[in-house]
């Protein structure tokens, strides 16, 4: 392997995946939800600019095409695993992530079995729009933490008659509690939908995986069966 600046923020990538459960570990939340969102966004920023260093200055090689798809899975599915944890298994999250993990787990098991061939199947501009979906849907439901834990904390000690009015515009609103209720409404709206398109997208670029490979899997029975 190389050291350049690709696959360094690869690998960086790669140990930023796990990080993301220790904020909830050691910081209380929000301050949690801030740093776990700062990391993913931070990471997936790196997802873009690495490939475009590497094609840009030439600097592609076999170690970055075998772990920039790793450290996209790693940080996408431990992601999921996070938000789900803290959103308390919520259907409506629970079923789109086991979407997108049973998707990753069969297609990292056919690379697997396909070896070198499985070089041959190129990713397509849909494989990379689900990938971009499934980043932005995690990181607009890390922000609906933070929205829920500041107006979580800035209503801590109010009677829920004293909230009623302050939401209903009977007092006056010195705290942002509005906005930040609209701010944790829309955020896990908008995540949950496009967390749902990611996972439709998930499903069709693991057919047209399947699809592709099929010819190489058909020559490994033929294969098997001559040797037999």
């Amino acid at each position: 392997m190389k050291w350049n600046l690709p696959n360094t923020l690869t690998i960086l990538r790669l140990a930023a995946a796990p990080l993301l459960p220790v904020m909830f570990l050691y910081f209380t939340r929000p301050y949690a939800d801030w740093f776990a969102l700062v990391l993913f966004l931070v990471a997936a920023a790196t997802d873009y600019i690495d490939g475009y260093i590497a094609r840009a200055w030439k600097q592609e090689s076999a170690f970055g095409a075998a772990m920039d798809p790793i450290a996209d899975k790693a940080m996408v599915l431990i992601a999921l695993l996070v938000i789900n944890g803290f959103s308390g298994l919520t259907p409506w999250i629970l079923l789109p992530s086991a979407i997108i993990i049973y998707r990753e787990v069969f297609v990292s098991g056919l690379r697997e079995v396909l070896g070198d061939k499985a070089r041959a199947l190129k990713v397509t501009n849909m494989a990379k729009w689900k990938t971009m979906l499934q980043m932005v849907a995690i990181a607009t439901l890390f922000s609906t933490g933070v929205f829920e834990h500041y107006l979580g904390m800035q209503t801590f000690g109010m009677d829920e008659a004293m909230v009623r009015d302050i939401l209903g515009g009977v007092e006056e609103d010195f705290l942002g509690l509005k906005w930040k209720l609209q701010g944790m409404i829309w955020t896990q709206y908008a995540g949950i939908a496009l967390l749902w398109i990611a996972s439709l997208l998930t499903l069709i670029t693991g057919w047209d995986y399947f699809q592709k490979s099929m010819p190489f899997l058909r020559e490994s029975d033929e294969g098997g069966e001559n040797a037999g």
